[in-house]
């Protein structure tokens, strides 16, 4: 398969998960709309869409047909995008541009900026709770209860939240270990990521076995593209990177890269990639279009 066809694949399937996030995000109307408004402008601002992305992959490639997962994939994106808007606070990275827009309380106050965080954490579990919407069984709710959890796990203090708290406590710290910095990307970066591939092939009816592949997948895909992250914020540019660089350094945080060096860094995400691809491989159907979307996110350039 051409480069070509899997960039044109890759844009239709960012088509078609901004249609759905676009559908699920609530009216901006009544006495509360400026949250409202900056909860869209924040989801709206731009990004890869890479976790609702993968979820409706999966969801395809474990058999799914239908619109079962859609809110989850609306969902997901709306809780990683919360997750950046309290990212950029002042109290946390103090960051004032991202894609090349001003951040969410830059644009609103800060006030603001962390009243959209907890309005799009909130709205996010009501639009995946819309899935029940459409059960027509016992098993299809058994799946789509399951996949609630999944999502909350990740999402949480044994995730990404837990992930954060770790990153947050360790900034300026000496003694930082590079079995911490894995563990922080592990939570912070992978556990979205897991989730969105875990909760295709849960609402698609996949057994335990593919379930826990498309876990190991996705926390190789995860530290990957952190490590990559880290990479990029040294050898990027704002305008390319659409977000300042250097903010690592300016935080006194210590990554992958300053331990391991760049070169073991670049060698370890290409490992990573690999081990991803080689899991996806052993499924059963067409994982072409998976695999060479691992490997495009973790050798990016923005």
């Amino acid at each position: 398969m051409s480069s070509e066809h899997i960039e044109q694949q890759l844009q239709q399937r960012v088509t078609e998960a901004e249609q759905v996030i676009s559908a699920y995000l609530p009216p901006v109307d009544g006495m509360q709309r400026t949250v409202l408004e900056a909860m869209e402008y924040s989801v709206l601002a731009g990004g890869k869409r890479l976790r609702p992305v993968l979820l409706l992959e999966s969801y395809r490639l474990s058999g799914g047909e239908g619109t079962l997962a859609e809110p989850f994939a609306a969902a997901i994106e709306m809780i990683h995008t919360y997750s950046l808007v309290h990212d950029d606070l002042p109290a946390m990275d103090n960051d004032r541009y991202r894609r090349g827009k001003l951040t969410t309380h830059a644009k609103y106050g800060e006030a603001m900026g962390i009243l959209a965080g907890d309005g799009l954490l909130t709205y996010a579990f009501e639009t995946a709770a819309k899935a029940f919407d459409q059960v027509k069984d016992p098993t299809d709710g058994t799946r789509v209860a399951r996949a609630m959890q999944v999502l909350a796990n990740k999402a949480g203090v044994y995730g990404m939240l837990g992930g954060q708290v770790i990153d947050v406590e360790s900034e300026g710290q000496p003694g930082m270990t590079l079995e911490k910095i894995l563990q922080i990307h592990t939570l912070k970066t992978a556990a979205l990521i897991e989730a969105s591939l875990m909760i295709g092939a849960i609402l698609a009816g996949a057994d335990d076995t593919r379930i826990t592949q498309m876990e190991q997948v996705a926390r190789a895909v995860g530290i990957a593209f952190q490590i990559q992250d880290d990479i990029l914020d040294i050898t990027s540019t704002q305008e390319v990177l659409g977000k300042p660089i250097g903010s690592d350094a300016r935080n006194e945080k210590t990554t992958y890269v300053t331990l391991r060096g760049m070169d073991a860094s670049v060698r370890e995400v290409k490992r990573l990639s690999g081990e991803a691809a080689d899991i996806l491989r052993q499924m059963p159907g067409d994982t072409v279009f998976l695999e060479t979307l691992v490997q495009m996110l973790t050798v990016r350039n923005h």
